[in-house]
Order: C-alpha cells, then structure tokens, then sequence
C-alpha cells in the first residue's frame, strides 16, 4: 500500500481467512499421517488466494515441518508441457551435472528427467513417451515423500498446463500412503487452460474445495480501518465500498490505496469518489499509477507484464531502456504496491492485463513478437518463444514457424504430446498443405485425440501425390486405424499404397525403396491380422510373399508376422519356427514389439517354448527400462495364455492377475481382453467358477466378436467355464461357434484354440461318441500337418474320447506318451484321468490306480485343483487310497502376491518391485504382508524357502513337472 507521497506500506494482514488457515492445517495433519488429499483453494480473481497461501507456507504455518515445493503457473506458459512441474521442482536442482546424480533421482525416478529439464536435448528423450515422464515424476514424488511428509503447492492452477495437471492426476491415483498433501489455488472464473484435464483431476479425487469468498460488510469494515486507523469510515462509505469492490479483496486493497493517493478517506468525498471509478477498481488503478508516472516507467511495466520475473537486462531490451532506469522503474513500481517486493514481477496478473490494457491490442502484439525474438536471441529455449507467439493471432512468417517447429521438437521430447499439438497446428496454419506437417500433427494427438489423428492423415494420404510418400503416410494411417479398432479401414488405404508403389518403382526397386515396401508389407500383415474379416486377405498375402533375408528391422518385422500367419494357416510347424527364429536374430539392433510378440506366438504354437519365454521377456525387460505399460501388460498377458495351455494354471493366474492390476489403472484398460480370459479360465482350473464368471463379465471391449485372437481365446474361456458349470449343451454351442469362427476367418492351427478337442472330450463323455468322432476328425487332419506333440496328442486325447468301450484305452495310451513329451502339462493330467477311466471300465482297477494317481499328482502340480479333486474322486471309487485335495498355501496366494513373492524372493526390494510392477510401494507392502501370512514366514529371508516347499518354482516355459 503507498500514501500520498508514494511511500509503501506493508500489506494488511489477512481478513476474514482464519478457518481456511485452520482447515488447511487439518489436511496437512491428515497428509502426515499417511491420507493423501488434494485441496483446491478457489475464487476469483483478487479473493486473496496467493496471500493465504504466502500465510500457509510462513515459519509455524499449516505446513510446518513438511517438505514443501511451491511454485505457480503463469498464464505464457499455459501451453508448454510441464510448466507447472518445472515450477514446483524447478528449486531442487535436478537437471543440473551435479543434480543428475542426487538420490532423488534413483530407480524409476530418472524419467522425469525430460519434464524437469527447462531445454530436454534429444538424449533426455525416453522411447518409452508419455507414461514413462508420468511414471518417473511419481518416482521422484516418492523418493522425496521417503524422507518426510511432502507438501505440493500450486498457484494459479487455473494457467497450469494439461500435461502438468495429467501427472497430477496419475500420482494422486497411486498416492495410497503416501505422507502427501497437494493444494492447488484455482481462479473460479477463468476458463482454465486445460479444461478437460482439470475436470478428470477433480472427478477422479473429489477434491476438499475451500472457497474464498467475498468479504461481507464488516470484514470490509475491518479492512478500511486497518488502512485507515486514524479516521472512522461510515457506514454509508463501507456499504458503498462492499458494493463497488463486490467484498474482493484486492479491489477494496486497491480502492483504498486510489483513495490514500488522492487524498481523500472514508468520508463522503471518498463516496463520490468510488461512484466515479465503479466496476473496474483494479484497471483505474493501474491507470491512475502509470499517468502520473513517467515514460519509461510504463515501459517497463509493459516488459514485465509481457516477460515476468527477468533479469533486468532483458527488461531493459525489451522496453528499449537502459538497465539503470528499468531499476528504478522496478523500484518505483514496487513502492506503487504494483510489484511484488521479493521479485520482479506485478503483483497479479490483473495488474498485468490493465498494463497492457494500456497499449491497445495491435502494439501489445508487436510487444510480444519482439519478446519472443529476444528470447530466441539470449539462447532461450524454443517453447519460451513459442509461448508468446501463441498470444499473438497471425504471427506465421518463416522466423515465427520455424520457432513453433523446434518448439515442437522440444515438447515431443519431454512427453508434452498437447504442447507439441499446439505449435503445430499455429504451424498448419500456414501451411495447410504440407502432408509431412499434417503427419506429426497426427502422431501428436494420436494418444489423446485419436479420431483427429486419423482425420489429419487421412488429409495428408490425399495431399500426397508421390507413390513413397503415399506409402509412408499409410503405414501410419494404417496403425493409427488399429490403434481406433478400423484395421478393415487401414487394410484398404494399405494395400491400394502398395499396389500403387509397385507400380511407380517397377520390379527392381532401390534399397531405400524396398526397405520400404517391406516395411509397408509388414504393416499390412499387422493390421490385415486383427480382424477376422480381413484375415483371410493377410493369410492370402503371407502366403505369395517370399521370405525376406531379415537383415533389416523391417525384414525382421516382416518373417514374424510370416512366420504367426504360417503357423495359423497350419502348415508346418518346422517352418513357422524356421521363420520365427529368424525374425529373432539381432546382430546389432534391437528388436520391436511388432517382432517379438508375433514371434513369440509362433514359437509357443510350435513348441519351442524356451525360445517363445525368452521373446516375451525381452518384450518386459525393455518395456520395465522405458515405463511402457501397455507393452508390458499385453506381453504379460500373451505370458499368461502360453502358461496356461502348457498347464501352469498358478503361473498364468500370477501374470494375468498382475496384469489386471496394472490395467485397471489406466484410461485404456476397458480394451483389455486376454488378462481377463487367462485370469477367468485359471479360476475355472481351480474349481472357482463364480469368481471365473466375475472375470468374464468384467470384459467392456465393444465389438469383441470381430477380432481375430482375443475373441477366440474368449469362448475358449466361456465354453470352459460353462462346462465347468454343468451347462453342457452351452458349453457345446460356444465351443462349436469357437470353431465355426475360425473356420470363416480362415485360422486353421489346432491348438490355438482347440475347440475340437473340447468338444470331443465333452461329448465322448455324454456318451454320444459318433458326434464326438465328427469333431476329432475336423481337428485331425490339420494336427497331422502341423505336426507337434502336442497336436498329435491332442488327437489321440480326442479319439479316446470318442471311442467306445476297451478300444479307447490304446489312444489315450498314446495321447498320454505324446503329452509328456510336449509341455502341455494340464492336458497330461488330463489323459492320464481319462485312461484311468477307461481301464476301470475294462475291469483292470489295479492298473487304473496307477494313471489315476499320476493324474492327481500332475494336476496339483499344475494347479488344476478341480482336475486333481475329480481324479481322486475316481480313484478312490477305484479302491485307491489319497487324502482329500485341500489348497496348498501356495493356492491361497493371488496372482499378484505369488509375482510379488517371486521377486522379492530373488533378492529385489519392495520400491524395485513397484517399479517393476508398475505398482506402489504401499501395494507391494500389502501384497507381502498377506504373503508372509498365507505362507508362515516372518521374514523375507524365508521366502525363498517357502516357496520351494510349496512348489513355486517351474521349469522355463512354464512346465511345472
């Protein structure tokens, strides 16, 4: 505040604001203690936000013996990606050389370098995108959260950027424990800057809301006469000050202080006074300051409205002064209560707004070009330049575009895919022509907008005119049609690219020509594969492409897909390996997921299991190292599926358990498929069918009977479990539709999904074996050409099944001889059960006991509980001998604590774990406190032991012998 001579005086203390200081002192209480909250402090603008704030962070405040981090979002920096996380981190130091090296950023927490950094370099750059900044910035919350209760503290929230408030978004969900107290200051008028991003944060944690409102008459009272000791306002001058100012503080502080500087007080003079000013208290305020000041003050006003708190150099520059009067312009701001007094900058950015109110829009503009222009020229980063040429409408020359383009760059490379988008599209802008252009647009909105992806290349497929640069846009196009569930879409906008390509380039195209056709070809056969109705036109494909030599990454990607459709086309299963194993070959570079897992699929198909383990956990070892999540998760799922037809139900039920827990998390879990149908059909193995439905229902994905895998593993799942359930003639009718389905999509291999086998084993077991025989020789013929064990005992299951009286005993003879030798664990148990059977009927008990046993003891090691119980059943009916088949304590584990046990068991720490996982701290606990109950250990150090007691450990690809 300033009297008539312009002498400052110290801000009033704060009025009518006592019980928000106590409500945020509860909070802080409740974070200490290990309850996370998140509080929005709202109101609008001038309500005296930042000074409760100011007050709740002074020695002996709310948040006393916290750590706390405070910073505020400023309204140039609303589109740049991460502001808000620079600014509350920023004070730590992080991104320095010695910073880089400091404990905060250990383990997981290194990924959060990209955000923290001011100007990321290309080496700060994760390919992990997005998740793994939002997964690093957790980390380094956790890791400062270790050393005492933290405090977030966020003014101005309303400016805060989306990729800001998205982290907030993913800690908070994952903040169960954490000492953890976030407050974010919210103007209620203003449209906050990432709208949609501050409503799912609000949504999602139903924050505690303090509201500040307005002053009512006697806190108004109150105010004037702390300003004004010396004189009693009257009644009329504090009603009529309540009404003009609507009891905002700030316009009553700035009404008063118009009123000190006139001369005049709370009497009948300041009355009219306030008449003449009316609504726009803190406008005529600034107003009144800068009139009566010279020049070169509301120069330098202006600059620090346009720049902020800088270094007066730069001030200096941009208001075209010397250093020396910028100081005293600072100087002389301060004392007019319009600077804050700990820095260089206005006191609100009202105050800002009513000082640039003063130039009009046009010269406001050429203001803030030049600022950016000095930016870039003093080596800013690129997105601080970028920031004020967003504020101004037209700035497109080639100076200004080539800004927003490096811009971009540098937003990409944090993980701000929304700030990247924005320079862009001020890019497009002009020039709406440029497919390139149009294609980064595309991949930047590709994870948050995927429907305006797909529309902008679909603009730029068409703006192309070259064959190459026709096929590069539809490669693109083509996944971005997977990634939205239109592979039908993307498989014609493909293939009319490749038929045009191999028009243009003739037969003999060059290196970088064929390299691309073949990435193309590979792309085709992706998105051609997951759906049923274009599979047939993938398998057709497959089948006239040569095999490349698989010397490129494209080639590689190219033989996987090859070697996965050769095996659903059941041909040999010698050759879908032979090209498996070569799609794996890795002289020099890694390989992609598009490489791993189709290969994986094919080696597992092919039993060569090690080789598939391995595949698949190169694909969780690098998506652990980038914090891809999606990656890991699908790749635990396909673990899931493998393990549980080769019979290691426990070891599926541990990855699609933890699997499940990783989904659940994320805004993309409801497409999530196989998890739950691995889960559902280990349940059903165990005996737990109502739990096994629970899984089942809790599928969301719309149009799941148009894909081509999961839907199939899907009615494997259901016809099980409603066999499991005593619905036998449902069981049949899915099984049959399972077959029905393949046979239309074209997919042939039998044991993908062996509905036949299925359906044989159900009906021999009804008796009606002439139908049982229909469905084994549908299976027959396909087995014998794709040529496995497993397949070849799968035939020989099905034929005893459906063969009555002694003649069944020599095939399931034979089926039991060809399942020991392959990994199909479970279906062992389940021959060596069904001969028993059939030597009972023959009359030879002593012999059946011996099978009846076996299938008993290969049931509950692969932990078929419900197979091992109906054996024993038939056992003891035989005259054997065994106890009843009680769980082990292993069976009490979830999935998750059995992935939890293991780790932990091999040496790994809760927080490696977690990181691991994708989980906190606090569910590992919770995970290893049920694990050290369920099993009857007190110590880590006994884990190990427990679980080898209780056979938790298998051989590699999943064979539990």
């Amino acid at each position: 505040m300033t009297d008539r001579a312009g002498t400052a005086h110290p801000v009033p203390p704060l009025v009518g604001r006592s019980g928000h200081l106590e409500a945020l002192a509860g909070h802080a209480a409740a974070a200490r203690a290990g309850q996370p909250r998140l509080v929005l402090l709202d109101g609008p603008a001038g309500a005296g936000k930042t000074a409760l704030l100011r007050a709740a962070l002074a020695d002996g405040g709310p948040f006393a013996g916290m750590t706390v981090l405070h910073g505020s979002c400023r309204a140039v920096e609303a589109t740049t990606g991460y502001s808000a996380v620079r600014a509350l981190f920023g004070p730590l130091g992080l991104t320095g050389r010695r910073g880089r090296s400091s404990t905060l950023l250990d383990g997981g927490a290194r990924h959060a370098l990209p955000a923290l950094t001011v100007a990321p370099q290309e080496g700060d750059a994760l390919p992990g995108g997005t998740f793994s900044v939002l997964q690093g910035l957790y980390w380094l919350t956790v890791n400062l959260a270790a050393d005492g209760p933290l405090a977030l503290v966020l003014d101005d929230a309303h400016w805060c950027d989306e990729r800001s408030l998205r982290w907030l978004d993913f800690m908070l969900r994952r903040a169960d424990g954490l000492p953890l107290l976030v407050v974010a200051a919210h103007r209620t008028e203003a449209g906050p800057a990432a709208r949609d991003a501050l409503a799912d944060l609000v949504a999602h944690h139903l924050p505690v809301s303090l509201r500040l409102g307005p002053l009512d008459t006697p806190r108004v009272a109150e105010l004037t006469g702390l300003l004004f000791p010396a004189q009693q306002p009257r009644p009329s001058f504090v009603d009529r000050l309540a009404s003009v100012t609507g009891g905002n503080p700030l316009q009553v502080v700035r009404l008063l202080d118009d009123l000190r500087a006139a001369g005049l007080g709370p009497d009948e003079a300041g009355e009219r006074r306030m008449a003449e000013i009316g609504g726009r208290t803190v406008a005529a305020s600034v107003h009144r300051v800068l009139e009566h000041q010279p020049d070169w003050v509301g120069r330098t006003a202006r600059a620090m409205a346009v720049l902020g708190d800088e270094d007066t150099a730069y001030l200096a520059a941009l208001a075209g002064l010397s250093v020396p009067h910028v100081e005293e312009a600072v100087d002389v701001l301060r004392e007019a209560g319009l600077v804050r007094a700990d820095r260089r900058e206005l006191v609100h950015d009202l105050v800002g707004a009513a000082v640039l109110e003063t130039l009009g829009a046009a010269q406001a503009a050429e203001l803030r070009l030049r600022a950016a222009r000095l930016l870039s020229d003093i080596g800013r980063p690129p997105e601080e330049s970028a920031a004020q040429l967003l504020l101004v409408p037209g700035a497109t020359d080639a100076w200004a575009l080539d800004v927003l383009r490096a811009a971009a760059t540098q937003a990409e490379h944090r993980g701000a895919p929304e700030a990247a988008a924005r320079y862009l599209q001020r890019v497009r802008e002009a020039g709406p022509d440029d497919p390139a252009l149009l294609t980064r647009l595309a991949k930047a909105l590709a994870e948050n907008d995927p429907e305006r992806s797909l529309s902008l290349l679909h603009e730029a497929h068409d703006l192309s005119t070259d064959a190459r640069a026709r096929t590069s846009t539809a490669i693109q196009l083509a996944l971005t049609c997977l990634s939205v569930q239109r592979a039908p879409q993307g498989t014609r906008i493909l293939t009319e690219a490749l038929d045009a390509l191999d028009a243009e380039v003739g037969p003999v195209p060059d290196p970088a020509e064929r390299e691309l056709r073949t990435l193309a070809e590979s792309a085709l056969l992706i998105v051609g594969s997951d759906e049923k109705s274009t599979f047939p036109q993938a398998l057709r494909r497959a089948a006239r492409t040569p095999e490349p030599p698989g010397d490129t990454p494209a080639q590689r990607q190219q033989l996987a897909m090859l070697s996965v459709l050769c095996a659903a086309d059941a041909g040999r299963a010698a050759d879908s390996a032979r090209r498996a194993r070569r799609a794996l070959r890795t002289p020099d570079a890694p390989l992609g997921t598009w490489s791993l897992l189709p290969a994986s699929l094919a080696l597992y198909l092919a039993e060569e299991d090690r080789a598939a383990d391995d595949a698949l956990e190169a694909v969780l070892r690098d998506s652990r190292d980038k914090a891809a999540v999606w990656t890991y998760a699908l790749a635990l799922s396909t673990r899931a599926m493998f393990r549980l037809e080769n019979g290691a139900v426990t070891d599926c039920a541990a990855d699609a358990q933890t699997a499940l827990e990783i989904i659940g998390r994320e805004r993309w879990g409801d497409n999530a498929t196989m998890a739950h149908t691995a889960y559902a059909t280990s349940l059903v193995a165990r005996g737990e069918t109502e739990r096994a439905e629970e899984a089942l229902s809790a599928i969301k994905r719309p149009g799941l009977d148009r894909f081509m895998w999961e839907y199939h593993w899907y009615l494997m799942a259901l016809g099980r479990l409603r066999q499991a359930r005593g619905d036998l003639e449902g069981a049949l009718e899915t099984f049959a539709a399972c077959g029905d389905s393949l046979e239309e999509a074209g997919l042939a291999n039998p044991v993908f999904a062996p509905w036949w086998l299925e359906a044989a084993c159900l009906l021999g077991g009804l008796g009606r074996t002439e139908e049982a025989r229909e469905f084994t020789e549908r299976g027959a013929a396909p087995s014998e050409r794709w040529g496995t064990l497993r397949a070849r005992g799968y035939v020989a299951l099905a034929r005893g099944a459906s063969t009555p009286g002694a003649a069944a005993v020599e095939p399931l003879r034979e089926a039991v001889a060809l399942l020991r030798s392959s990994p199909a664990r479970g279906h062992e148990a389940r021959a060596s059960l069904m001969l028993g059977r059939a030597l009972v009927r023959e009359g030879r008990a002593r012999e059946a006991r011996e099978h009846l046993r076996e299938a008993v003891a290969l049931a509950r090691r692969c932990g078929c509980v419900a197979l091992a119980r109906q054996a024993r059943q038939e056992l003891v009916a035989a005259g054997g001998r065994m106890r009843e088949i009680t769980s082990s304590a292993l069976d009490m584990l979830t999935g998750t604590e059995r992935t939890v046990a293991g780790l932990v068991a091999s040496g790994a720490g809760n927080r490696e774990v977690a990181q691991s996982l994708f989980v906190t701290v606090r569910t590992v606990e919770l995970h290893l406190t049920s694990v050290y109950r369920k099993l009857g250990v007190q110590r880590r150090a006994d884990l190990g032991a427990a679980l080898r007691a209780e056979g938790a450990v298998s051989r590699p690809g999943g064979d539990g012998r």
